[in-house]
């Protein structure tokens, strides 16, 4: 099944750029030129993933995922790739933090965009997923064939690339993972994954139990991340 790309940038030979490539790899690509026209359009489903502009007039896409993450609908869990001019490590950071799923730097390769886009589709379930079963730890409920958490029987809004890495933690309880493990079993060994977008994701995900009463992850110094009752 084709999956479909919607393109926002207010940038017109970016969106010409990007629409090209990722057309020429058999994805369908439906665009916007702005953050308003982006999220009216996310209100609705037929999104697979979402390559969002950071600075746009109007409204950002860092306000733009922060909305999308907010509010009821498909987009809650939909995957974002980022693309900003900016490229220092706090930018990309916060990039993450708004919820973002990836982030690539401006001016890109459309090899490298188009590399990413598929890597972010696979890692999230868009593209050969695999997890069909449940997983239980104390209150929390993770079903990876309908990508949904619940915290007593609550639904919990993780992103796909969130859900990934808890269930990659939960399916081993006690047992010490370290991050480029994390990489290996959370996102199918997908190297435009780094340590510190492991830790990101991770600090999203404690964000999100945490005022549920649920602290599934611990941390070892020096070592990684392992499931504990919490």
């Amino acid at each position: 099944m084709t999956k479909t790309i919607l393109l926002v940038d207010d940038e017109p030979r970016i969106r010409e750029v990007a629409q090209y490539a990722l057309t020429r790899e058999g994805f369908g690509v439906e665009t916007a030129g702005d953050g308003h026209a982006g999220l009216r359009r996310l209100a609705t489903p037929g999104i697979d993933l979402v390559v969002l502009d950071v600075m746009m007039p109007g409204l950002d896409g860092l306000s733009l995922v922060r909305r999308l993450r907010a509010e009821a609908g498909p987009g809650r869990t939909l995957p974002v790739l980022f693309l900003s001019a900016r490229g220092d490590e706090i930018d990309r950071v916060l990039g993450l933090e708004f919820g973002g799923d990836d982030y690539l730097v401006k001016p890109f390769s459309p090899r490298e965009l188009v590399a990413r886009v598929r890597a972010l589709l696979r890692r999230t379930g868009g593209e050969d997923a695999k997890a069909t079963r449940t997983l239980v730890h104390g209150p929390l409920r993770l079903d990876l064939e309908r990508w949904e958490a619940r915290v007593h029987d609550r639904p919990v809004e993780l992103t796909r690339t969130e859900l990934l890495l808890l269930a990659a933690l939960l399916d081993r309880p006690g047992i010490v993972l370290s991050r480029a493990q994390l990489v290996q079993r959370a996102y199918q060994d997908d190297n435009l994954i780094t340590e510190r977008t492991i830790d990101t994701h991770v600090r999203r995900v404690r964000a999100k139990l945490r005022p549920l009463g649920v602290d599934p992850i611990g941390t070892v110094h020096g070592v990684g991340y392992k499931a504990v009752d919490g």
